[in-house]
């Protein structure tokens, strides 16, 4: 009997898992893709960016005396702020969630516009070691004393262009009777324009909206440092530098998608919070609007629409005599 072949065997491809969504959306991967990081910043925002609280996240916060925090009021304009208290007023029950109490000011825009459900960004930095770690989240629940978040994102950031201070207490951390809005105002003139000349240090709240729907899909805080006279005014509007960072994009993908933005300058000699509300547009590293800022490698515009001053916001101030240099 003639001898038969058996027919080849197709090759066995092995079944590669679902590595699920990227943690980064549409906007922060076209601007990781333009400077070439794309796929290096995908790989580490995998291992980096998580759905929970590593615990050294959670002994970092329950030491803190104020966080950043971003949130979008009805209107859909993000807001920033800093809300303050004592060691332990931000608690985490477990690593999905993280409490807050609330002892800042009810005339603070980011507090009226906490909702349930809504989302928030939270950054924790604290500032004589230059640590910061952010989370990202929504609202499980909330009364006029606390808010429970649930974890969608948490994750490190470097400390560059974090100047150190020292803060010394200056009132009980949960009074908050002291604070008041002083002034609203739409255009960038008198102390406004001098406390943001003076500036070393401002956060940014941003957000995006899911395709298709009005629902705001995440918000999110981050911090901008640099030397006196690194925020410039020019007419209503902000000329803000960026610099060399962890190709996140966090911040500026967020415009790409969505150009509202809302600014917090905190006086830490004063204890005033400067907030700011407005439109951004990105600049391109050749911009003649960046000019005269080395380093850049991009930057962006703030127009303003509103803001309003919050005197003695903070119960602490900076330290002169230990302020040091990043």
């Amino acid at each position: 009997m003639p001898k038969t072949i058996p027919p080849t065997a197709a090759p066995v491809t092995a079944v590669q898992p679902d590595p699920g969504p990227s943690p980064f959306h549409a906007g922060e991967q076209a601007l990781q893709r333009a400077n070439g990081s794309r796929d290096r910043i995908e790989m580490f925002g995998r291992r980096a960016i998580r759905p929970y609280l590593p615990d050294q996240h959670r002994a970092f916060f329950a030491q803190l005396p104020f966080v950043a925090v971003a949130a979008v009021d009805g209107d859909g304009r993000p807001w920033a702020s800093l809300f303050p208290g004592p060691p332990g007023f931000v608690h985490t029950p477990d690593e999905y969630h993280l409490d807050l109490a609330l002892h800042g000011a009810a005339a603070d825009p980011v507090r009226q516009a906490l909702q349930p459900g809504a989302a928030i960004g939270l950054l924790g930095i604290e500032m004589h070691s230059r640590r910061r770690n952010r989370l990202n989240g929504r609202i499980k629940s909330l009364d006029i004393n606390h808010i429970r978040l649930r974890v969608d994102q948490s994750f490190g950031n470097c400390p560059k262009y974090i100047k150190r201070r020292q803060l010394t207490p200056s009132r009980p951390a949960t009074d908050s009777s002291p604070a008041r809005v002083s002034a609203r105002f739409t255009q960038l003139t008198g102390a406004v324009r001098d406390q943001i000349v003076a500036a070393e240090v401002f956060f940014v709240a941003s957000a995006i909206k899911a395709q298709d729907n009005p629902v705001i899909q995440g918000v999110d805080v981050s911090h901008r440092g640099g030397p006196v006279g690194f925020v410039r005014i020019d007419g209503n509007s902000l000329i803000i530098p960026d610099y060399r960072g962890n190709n996140h994009f966090n911040t500026l993908g967020n415009f790409l998608l969505n150009p509202r933005a809302g600014l917090v300058f905190p006086d830490f000699d004063s204890g005033t919070l400067l907030q700011l509300t407005g439109r951004t547009a990105l600049l391109a590293q050749d911009s003649p609007e960046l000019q005269g800022f080395d380093d850049a490698v991009g930057g962006w515009r703030f127009s303003l629409d509103e803001g309003l001053c919050l005197q003695d916001a903070l119960p602490f101030r900076t330290d002169t005599q230990t302020r040091t240099d990043q």
